[in-house]
């Protein structure tokens, strides 16, 4: 009886347990502005069920940010801006925890960058409920 009353204590935290995912991988590089490019899809590298609830993130250039430079990260129902280099959003609640993620990168504006960008790495940290 004390084993099933104890159980039975612990049923809500089982119901609000929740874990995380971390992926890594190269990004892609820029030469134009006004186009995008998307980095490779950052995924679980297990199988994994929830919802995400938190992203932490965190992108590294080969040099400065250009001018316009406007960087999101999307899954595949929605993306989100990312407010610099690295930082943590909510922006993508509730999607499907094994979802796929990637960057995408753009320059505002017309014509070539004054010098080429290359994204040397892209980190997501996802928490999931």
């Amino acid at each position: 009886m004390r084993q099933a009353l104890l159980f039975l204590l612990c049923l809500p935290g089982l119901a609000m347990a929740g874990g995380a995912w971390q992926a890594s991988g190269p990004g892609p590089g820029l030469q134009n502005r006004g186009m995008q490019a998307f980095s490779p899809a950052l995924s679980a590298p297990e199988a994994v069920q929830g919802a995400m609830t938190q992203i932490s993130w965190r992108y590294t250039l080969t040099g400065p940010a250009p001018s316009g430079l406007i960087v999101h990260l999307c899954a595949q129902s929605r993306c989100v801006v990312l407010e610099g280099a690295s930082g943590s959003t909510r922006g993508l609640t509730n999607v499907n925890a094994a979802e796929n993620l990637h960057f995408v990168y753009g320059v505002q504006g017309k014509g070539k960058l004054p010098r080429a960008l290359r994204v040397l790495s892209n980190e997501v940290m996802v928490n999931y409920q």
